[in-house]
């Protein structure tokens, strides 16, 4: 009963963040830094419950390295493909450069490594559809979060979590994240000319997406059986090569670009990744351990027997 508590409470709580991502240009003045200072914060989080979280929790919850790895990689290309296709994780919205000197170091960069914001495009008139591949591919990336959330708290659950810490590190994940992607939808909008009552509407529908990813995997899973240990450790180490791609073909890439404040966007990477170790201290002992869960266990031994 808990665990479906949980995963609603997480869902609702994602719907927030996500509509807070996509009204924060109406809310707070977004400078250059700020953003950036986000990205890498968020950029290192992923970073580390990638490694430190789902990975691991793959290799248990399946019982067997080459799953965990397969389904990374699988992921990994997935997301690599999804941000190829679509042109998705455009992240930046209308903002103003804190200071003149600023604006030449993010135009130089931008003229050298050709990263345009969605703001900064060209003919914006020209773009006024654009925003739906952009939310596309971004809806299918929110799929993938929501079942990378239930998919951690059924690992957690399976485990012994502790009341209340049961996947927490993948909700945080997605829950920090959420805000960039809405806000990348709004901003494309804005630049179309969409309508302010346009703009809420597609940030309303794209808040669902991540819940509904959640709840179909947790309720979908539950009548697999004793296949469903096997079903997590896939759908945890597709999350954690996800959660890779993300960070490191996308997120961080785009920062070193800027070579101002690279001192604070530093100090945020390892802030993020120093919180996502910190939150496995909270996990229990055995939920790292090396020993599957007796039914994911006894299926590959006897896939081994054969």
């Amino acid at each position: 009963m808990w665990p479906s508590i949980l995963i609603a409470i997480y869902c609702v709580c994602l719907i927030g963040a996500s509509l807070f991502g996509g009204w924060l240009p109406f809310l707070v003045r977004l400078t250059h830094t700020r953003m950036q200072l986000m990205m890498s914060f968020v950029g290192g989080f992923m970073l580390g419950v990638a490694i430190l979280h789902l990975l691991p929790h793959a290799v248990v919850q399946t019982g067997s390295l080459d799953y965990a790895a397969w389904s990374c990689v699988l992921g990994l290309l997935t997301m690599f493909l999804t941000i190829r296709v679509f042109n998705v994780h455009q992240h930046g919205p209308v903002a103003e450069p804190d200071t003149a000197e600023e604006e030449h170091d993010h135009l130089h960069d931008h003229a050298h490594h050709d990263c345009r914001h969605p703001a900064q495009r060209p003919g914006g008139a020209d773009h006024r559809f654009s925003w739906l591949g952009l939310f596309l591919g971004l809806a299918v990336h929110s799929l993938i979060d929501g079942v990378a959330v239930a998919a951690s708290v059924v690992a957690a659950v399976d485990h012994g979590g502790t009341l209340g810490l049961l996947g927490v590190g993948t909700f945080l994940a997605v829950l920090f994240h959420k805000p960039l992607d809405s806000l990348s939808i709004t901003s494309v909008m804005a630049v179309g000319d969409w309508s302010v009552r346009a703009r809420h509407a597609a940030n309303v529908a794209f808040s669902l997406i991540c819940p509904a990813g959640a709840l179909l995997f947790y309720f979908g899973t539950r009548e697999l059986g004793t296949a469903q240990h096997i079903a997590v450790g896939c759908a945890l180490g597709f999350a954690a090569g996800v959660f890779l791609c993300i960070s490191l073909a996308d997120i961080l890439p785009e920062i070193q670009f800027h070579h101002h404040d690279r001192v604070k966007l530093t100090a945020a990477l390892l802030v993020g990744v120093a919180l996502s170790f910190a939150i496995g201290l909270f996990e229990p002992e055995h939920a790292h351990s090396h020993q599957a869960p007796s039914s994911a266990q006894h299926d590959h031994d006897h896939t081994h027997d054969h």
